[in-house]
């Protein structure tokens, strides 16, 4: 299989190390000669749904703008790492049915720890009201219910999850 394009798909709550492991992966990737693009949930929402907001529907049609992009790349033989809250089963299962070369990464953490790292301070501003539709808060996230992995990142250091990913990989055939 060697250059055939894939993505993995990252979804977990804000702070749950999506995008800290994604950045671990790439090097690994990248050494192991495949083309890899990165597609960061606050990246993309910077460039290409700027103007969109956080309702469902919004969230919606960022996780779908992320989606086909990645979909684009992938089919081009691109390794593409994708990570985003992506909160919303639905949406991530038509992502999959798109896609079709796709390793879902649940990054899993207790919503206590999440807010005690509280990376960017969203938590808090969610508790105290000034942060709305604040996914796990007041907003719902969907677990994967059949993930091709689960990181404990609780539990687990950064390499330790990326180890996880990279054994799936290559049981896969992707690596």
């Amino acid at each position: 299989m060697g250059n055939k394009g894939f993505v993995i798909w990252f979804t977990g709550m804000s702070g749950a190390g999506k995008s800290t492991i994604a950045e671990q992966l790439e090097p690994i990737l990248k050494a192991r000669g495949r083309k890899v693009e990165m597609l960061d949930g606050d990246v993309v929402r910077t460039h290409l749904s700027k103007g969109l907001g956080f309702s469902k529907e919004d969230r919606d049609t960022n996780i779908r703008r992320i989606g086909y992009v990645a979909h684009l790349l992938q089919r081009n033989g691109v390794a593409v790492v994708c990570s985003a809250i992506s909160p919303y089963r639905e949406i991530r299962d038509e992502n999959r049915a798109m896609i079709g070369d796709f390793v879902e990464v649940y990054a899993n953490c207790p919503l206590e720890v999440l807010e005690e790292r509280d990376v960017k301070g969203l938590y808090a501003k969610a508790r105290a009201g000034e942060v709305k539709n604040m996914t796990g808060v007041a907003d719902p996230y969907e677990p994967p219910l059949n993930a091709e992995v689960v990181v404990e990142t609780s539990k687990e250091t950064v390499e330790e999850s990326t180890n996880k990913i990279i054994a799936k990989l290559e049981e896969l055939g992707y690596l």
